[in-house]
């Protein structure tokens, strides 16, 4: 199918250098290239948007810095519309540039992609989305689910209900409805809420919303109803804003509501606004951050540059913070391969995949790169190709998100078990062998 036309992709050129580099100049031994699969239109634009201009900016951020140990990135962006056949196109058609590591952003997308990869030998590095169980990198050699897995974010969501109520004890009994995106991203935590439902005796109800999302009365109508004491809300565009509408209209407390990562960014909020106070949601370790230093840095050496993606106002809000952390993740994953294989050097797939198994992010290491206040430390192994479990809850409070509880963590007893069992089922199932701690040193 007919693909939209690609946008800007470059370089910026550290000082000393000749001037910029034209983007589209991929056959240069120094560049390293990134394919950008964004979607820019539909349903889906309001937050994927945001996002894509903090995965380019950050990009555009590297080079200005000097890329990675001279090694500048060159990319190119592709419109899927968040649809997975169009997302699944626009990855055959940019691997062949040499395609260091490729990130879905969309759940879909990322099962396809998965078949792919280990014949591509292109790693599939999904920031806080994606494949739970892909966290077992003795199964998912290829995938990595950085930062987090909606089962981490569903843990935490809980984790905070929980304390709301006075200990997981006092759940017993009570009514927690899931209001959910009707596709693979929208089902990933139900695995989670299940096992939290049968250990703690609450009573959970299902409720599927058909994509995009636009049409939810009959959802909270049931909601009405049934009277649950807390909705979780596994939404994404324009279901999110909705969901919102909605359960303002049917006079449910959205302090009674807790939206996943993907449901609590500023896209969600700002038409409801007043209507909106109180709503919480689970974030990705970061949340807004207009003062981090990583924003100080993209405004100096990117924008003022009149380097942009987007308008400066957007600029340390949730999705563009999540975007630029993604990319970060992914170029440090660079770095990492570049200090075993040869610093200076173009880095094939099959190394960086190397690279994002051994990330090692300190805290000085984050603070280094922008992110001190915003991140936890991050350590991936050929084991844990998540590498940290770490989550915060905030709040709109009508104009803007705040920080309304302390640090969360997922938790392993419950997480690790599911992840290996449901790796074990994978792997059965495509006939695969786990590797084996010898496998890891290669």
């Amino acid at each position: 199918m007919k693909l939209s036309k690609l946008v800007l992709a470059s370089t910026l050129v550290a000082a000393g250098a000749s001037g910029l580099m034209a983007g589209n100049a991929f056959a240069q031994a120094k560049e390293q290239f990134i394919p950008v699969l964004s979607y820019r239109t539909g349903p889906y634009a309001p937050n994927g948007v945001p996002w894509a201009n903090g995965y380019v900016d950050y990009i555009k951020l590297t080079n200005a810095r000097g890329g990675i140990n001279g090694v500048k990135f060159s990319f190119e962006e592709c419109e899927t519309g968040y649809d997975t056949a169009r997302s699944v196109e626009c990855y055959e058609r940019l691997k062949s540039k040499g395609a260091s590591f490729v990130q879905p952003l969309s759940t879909g997308a990322t099962f396809a992609i998965t078949e792919k990869a280990p014949a591509d030998k292109i790693p599939v590095v999904t920031v806080g989305y994606g494949r739970s169980e892909s966290a077992d990198g003795s199964v998912f050699k290829w995938n990595f689910p950085i930062a987090g897995t909606y089962w981490v974010a569903a843990d935490a969501i809980m984790q905070a209900i929980a304390k709301k109520e006075g200990g997981f004890d006092k759940l017993k009994g009570k009514k927690i409805s899931l209001v959910y995106h009707d596709s693979p991203f929208g089902k990933e935590p139900i695995p989670l809420l299940q096992e939290r439902a049968a250990m703690h005796g609450f009573n959970l109800t299902l409720l599927p919303v058909t994509a995009p999302g636009v049409e939810q009365k009959a959802t909270w109508l049931q909601v009405r109803q049934n009277r649950p004491d807390y909705v979780v809300l596994w939404g994404w565009g324009i279901m999110n804003s909705t969901a919102i509408k909605e359960a303002q209209a049917t006079g449910y407390p959205r302090e009674k509501m807790y939206g996943v990562w993907w449901a609590g960014a500023e896209p969600d909020v700002k038409d409801v606004a007043e209507g909106a106070k109180g709503y919480n949601a689970v974030t990705m370790q970061h949340g807004a951050e207009p003062q981090s230093k990583l924003v100080k840095d993209v405004m100096a050496m990117v924008h003022d540059k009149g380097q942009g993606t987007g308008p400066k106002d957007e600029v340390g809000q949730v999705l563009y913070m999540r975007g630029a952390m993604s990319a970060m993740l992914a170029i440090e994953g660079v770095r990492s391969a570049q200090d075993r294989f040869g610093k200076g050097k173009v880095m094939t797939g099959e190394q960086i995949r190397w690279g994002l198994e051994n990330l090692n992010l300190t805290q000085p290491k984050l603070d280094a790169l922008g992110f001190a206040g915003v991140m936890r430390p991050i350590s991936t192994s050929c084991v844990d190709h998540m590498g940290a479990a770490w989550a915060r809850i905030h709040t709109w409070d009508g104009a803007k998100w705040q920080f309304t509880s302390d640090w969360l963590q997922g938790d392993e007893q419950i997480i690790k078990p599911l992840v290996k069992a449901t790796a074990a089922k994978y792997a059965a199932d495509k006939k695969l062998t786990p590797r084996t701690p010898a496998d890891c040193q290669s």
